[in-house]
Parts: C-alpha cells; structure tokens; sequence
C-alpha cells in the first residue's frame, strides 16, 4: 500500500495521468467527428466497433461504438498485462477504460451532427478531408501516449507486442494489424471507402513513425578528436551517458587517433557542440539520428556542474 501511495504522491504521476487524459479526449474526437458520421472505417479498434456496431444495424439492433469499443479494449488489455508488462498494461487500462466514456463526452457536448451540413454524412463536407483529419490528429495522440509507455489501447497494444517481440516499427506493426481491420469494413461499406481506409492506415502508421521519432529520436555521435579525454569526461560527467572509445587510424594520413562514440538525446547533442565550440576543440564529428535505444540507457545519475 505504502508503495502506491508513494506513487500517487509523484508529480510524474499527475503529469502522466494529465497527459494520458488529454490524449484520449482528443483521440476520442478524433474518432467521434471524423468516423463515425461516415463509417469510414480506418484500421482501429474504433473502426472495428463501428463494423460491429454497423452489423448490428443491419439485423435492427442498436449497440453504441463506445460500448463496444470498451468490450474490445478489456480484451486486449488482458493481453496486454500478460506479453508486455505491468506498467504499459496499468497506463494502457486507464485509456482504454476512458475512450468510450469520451466518445460520449463529446457526443454530449457537441454532437457532430451540429456540425454537418443536411443531408451530408461527413463533418468537414468530404470524405478524403474527415480522413487527413483523422489520421493526423489520432496520430499526434498516439505519439504523445508511446513517450510515456501507454497507449490509446486497442490497436495500440498490438503495434506495441508486436514491436517488442518481432521489432518492427510501430508505425509498421500498427499498419499490418489496422490493414486487417480495414478489411472487416467490407461487410458495411463499399469497396470504395474500404480502400480510403486502407490509405489512411498507412498514412496513419507514417506519421506515428515520424512523431515518435521526434519525441523519443537520440543522436548516435562519432567524434575523432586529440582531445578525448576532455570530451569523454563531458558526456560521461556532465551528461551522464556512456561512450565507446576505439583506437582508429586516418586512411588518406596513416595518423593515429582516437574516435568516441555515444548515444545521448537532442538537448544533450546541443550541449556537447557548446562545450566543443567554447573548449575550441579541434573534432571531427558525424551524428545520425536513432528512433529507439534498449537496456538501462535512460538510468543517469545526479549531474555534475561545470
């Protein structure tokens, strides 16, 4: 008990709970103003729902997407508990259990139907604009929830086991179970609109790549340098990160020197090209980008000043 309490008492968890709360209201209107007017089913869990939801229809029976969209979530939320942990499940639970709830938050407050146009079952006049609208927004959404190890669940949590145990992408893991989905939205929707939707999902599985990338990309830095010690003493004192040192040789020279290599964040490769700069370090220095870092990478220590 004194351990959750100790939890509930952490500014981190606020800030996460705010955050995750945030994320699946705009993920929520996402799918509320943007699929449901149309049915334009792009591969999520909402999607599925509304395929559900929609057969239902066709047999005179009413069950609301949110209802069903929960159903679903409690499901996967299981499996998520079981294949990819306790903390990405407890996080994931709380979105999943508030997406339906949300649906009907906005549809209380303001229902899309406000918003369309009579005889028109779109909110922004065309279904190719309800779809960018969509996938941008949800996609923003889900980047926000990945940095923090959760979820807008569903789909979500099958892009996120597939990852850890096949290391795909994300983008790439949520695209092939998402394209499945699509593929249920034959049995409501026209050949024409399944494929939209298939677009979408990929577009979709692109941007949550490019916004995860932005928020969690490292730089993997080579420097070559006479001066190693000074720098190699900045990354692991100041920035308290570790660093490879190997012993090279110059191919046009034949000189002897000594590269560095690192992995640190953004903020962290700013602060090294400073240092550099105001030392007047003579370097030669390469960096790339790197989307996702394994092992103890984020345990650092107190900081030193310099």
């Amino acid at each position: 008990m004194n351990k959750y309490l100790k939890i509930l008492s952490t500014s981190k968890f606020w800030k996460e709970l705010f955050v995750m709360t945030v994320g699946m209201l705009i993920a929520a209107g996402a799918v509320y103003y943007f699929l449901m007017p149309s049915k334009l089913i792009v591969g999520s869990i909402s999607g599925l729902a509304i395929v559900i939801s929609g057969i239902f229809e066709q047999f005179g029976m009413v069950v609301k997407v949110s209802h069903l969209v929960t159903i679903i979530n409690i499901i996967l939320l299981i499996l998520a508990w079981i294949l990819i942990g306790k903390e990405f499940g407890a996080k994931t639970f709380y979105t999943a259990m508030i997406v339906g709830p949300c649906i009907d938050f906005w549809d209380l407050v303001l229902p899309y139907q406000t918003l369309m146009e009579p005889g028109t079952t779109s909110v922004m006049g065309d279904i190719w604009f309800d779809l960018v609208c969509f996938v941008l927004v949800l996609s923003i959404s889900q980047a926000l929830l990945f940095n923090i190890n959760a979820s807008t669940g569903g789909l979500d949590i099958i892009g996120k086991i597939v990852n850890k145990y096949f290391h795909l992408d994300i983008g790439a893991s949520v695209s092939v179970g998402g394209a499945i989905i699509c593929c249920s939205a034959f049995a409501i929707n026209p050949f024409r609109m399944v494929v939209i939707g298939l677009i979408g999902t990929w577009i979709n599985g692109v941007i949550i790549d490019y916004f995860t990338v932005s928020l969690n990309g490292k730089k993997r830095i080579c420097i070559v340098s006479d001066n190693q010690e000074k720098i190699r003493d900045f990354i692991c004192n100041k920035l308290q990160r570790g660093c490879t040192i190997y012993n090279v040789k110059g191919g046009f020279t034949g000189q002897e020197h000594t590269e560095i290599e690192a992995i640190i964040s953004k903020n962290e490769f700013a602060e090294l090209m400073e240092f550099i700069d105001r030392e007047d370090l003579h370097t030669f220095i390469t960096a790339g980008n790197v989307s996702e870092v394994y092992g103890n990478w984020t345990k650092k220590k107190k900081r030193l000043k310099f």
